[in-house]
């Protein structure tokens, strides 16, 4: 009776799954196996938030799997040692896993297959599983990524792309293949308090009600800080509890100008990994230097901690990093203005922001946390790296009635109107009443000018 293996990684998910349904097709048996990797664990990746969903996640596909006559098996270790042990124990043929972008992911295919082949086995690696388009189908003549978004987006959208695959509905796993115990979200400490839930049964129910209720209007309030008109689906998109493939068929189904936008937006998160997938590198170094002598020292440190706990004094700011937090998520526009804080008028290195980012998001993906935070930076893609978002006005543009500040910074709750963007300019006894809510730390015109002067555009 021959058996396969299906290897899912950041692909947690029974519909829309070409690599469980080639393992289905090929053989009677069929193991799936979730490794927890030591190398991910080695790398620092293992973030409390991250922890926590994943358990949901892998807990949520191993009800579907037993639902249809299946089980997750999951095991801990050296992922390639895991596989062999698996294949081994199930007298498996092959073994199927979806491609990927990162560097890490492209090292583990290449181990994974030189041990398979060298054991008699062959691995199968599929596309269009994390990606809409996968890194490479599309590129420039005279280069092998795109490195400004507007033509790649205009290719990938001329793309073709194939069609959604259903669930299976049965999967029969062989009884003898043992498996460690499900983790779960309540042995995880650390965790942000409003911590979103995991798993393919919650992704599916969210784009359900995202299609029916709040795509038409994502192109006018998707930078509404207090409205929150997104689809909070990057961690399903993290973790492949959604599918990308799926998610833009059925947007374009819905149509319409929020359609088009939001589907843009995926088409963003497949051109980071692109970039990824030829410079593995950009996870940690500029992709276009500018030579920047970031600053260091306590002064540095002190700013940086302030920003980390929500303590510049600019209330959009200390908003959006609070809700970071709290949440372990943060709305796109807050990620933009933070990241542009912190790099610009505080002059600090990007990769401390990314990292603290990683530290807390749930949807924390090297690729697009990484890509983003340099675009913001200027030492990414960016075509206009010297771009600088003020915070105040950033405030009153995307937060008018400061009802996110005041959702988020709670000492400045009971301060009304636009003034919520601006309190160090209240009267004295009005400047009171927020107990120990800082000045801010920095004024934006030196911010501004040191930053101009680091870059050498005076």
């Amino acid at each position: 009776m021959n058996t396969s293996v299906v290897l899912f990684t950041a692909d947690l998910r029974l519909h829309d799954h070409p690599p469980l349904r080639a393992a289905l097709d090929g053989a009677r048996r069929v193991v799936p196996l979730f490794v927890r990797d030591d190398g991910i664990d080695g790398a620092g990746f293992t973030a409390p938030n991250r922890l926590a969903f994943l358990a949901d996640c892998l807990r949520d596909l191993d009800a579907g799997l037993r639902e249809r006559g299946g089980r997750l098996v999951l095991r801990s270790g050296d992922v390639v040692a895991e596989v062999l042990k698996v294949v081994a124990e199930a007298d498996a043929d092959e073994v199927h896993l979806a491609a990927d972008a990162s560097g890490y992911a492209h090292r583990r295919e290449h181990a994974l297959r030189e041990a398979l082949e060298a054991d008699g086995r062959r691995l199968h690696v599929h596309d269009t599983v994390t990606a809409a388009v996968e890194p490479g189908a599309v590129t420039p003549t005279a280069s092998d990524h795109f490195a400004v978004f507007t033509p790649y987006f205009r290719h990938w959208s001329g793309h073709s792309q194939r069609d959604p695959i259903g669930a299976p509905r049965k999967v029969n796993v062989p009884d003898d293949v043992k498996s460690e115990e499900l983790p779960s979200r309540d042995a995880v400490s650390g965790t942000s308090p409003g911590l979103a839930e995991g798993g393919e049964a919650e992704g599916r129910r969210m784009v359900a009600d995202w299609l029916r209720s709040g795509i038409e209007a994502y192109e006018d309030q998707h930078d509404d800080l207090a409205g929150d008109g997104t689809s909070r689906l990057s961690p399903h998109l993290h973790f492949g509890t959604v599918s990308p493939v799926e998610l833009v068929h059925r947007s374009r189904l819905a149509g319409g100008a929020g359609a088009d936008a939001f589907v843009r937006q995926v088409a963003w998160r497949d051109f980071n990994r692109q970039l990824l997938a030829v410079r593995p590198e950009a996870s940690h170094a500029d992709y276009r230097t500018r030579r920047d002598r970031w600053r260091t020292g306590k002064k540095a440190e002190a700013d940086i901690e302030a920003w980390r706990q929500g303590r510049t004094g600019y209330p959009i700011v200390d908003a959006a990093m609070r809700q970071l937090r709290h949440e372990g998520w943060m709305h796109n526009r807050g990620r933009l203005l933070t990241a542009s804080f912190l790099t610009k008028t505080l002059y600090v290195d990007w990769r401390v922001g990314a990292r603290h980012f990683l530290d807390l998001l749930v949807d924390g993906d090297v690729a697009n946390n990484q890509l983003n935070w340099q675009w913001t930076a200027g030492t990414g893609t960016d075509t206009r790296p010297n771009r600088v978002l003020n915070p105040t006005a950033q405030g009153r543009r995307y937060d008018p009635d400061g009802a996110y500040v005041r959702r988020w910074v709670e000492e400045l709750a009971d301060v009304e109107g636009k003034a919520v963007h601006e309190p160090w300019k209240l009267s004295g006894s009005e400047r009171a009443k927020l107990g120990d809510y800082p000045d801010p730390i920095v004024d934006l015109k030196d911010g501004l000018d040191r930053f101009r002067h680091a870059r050498g555009l005076e």
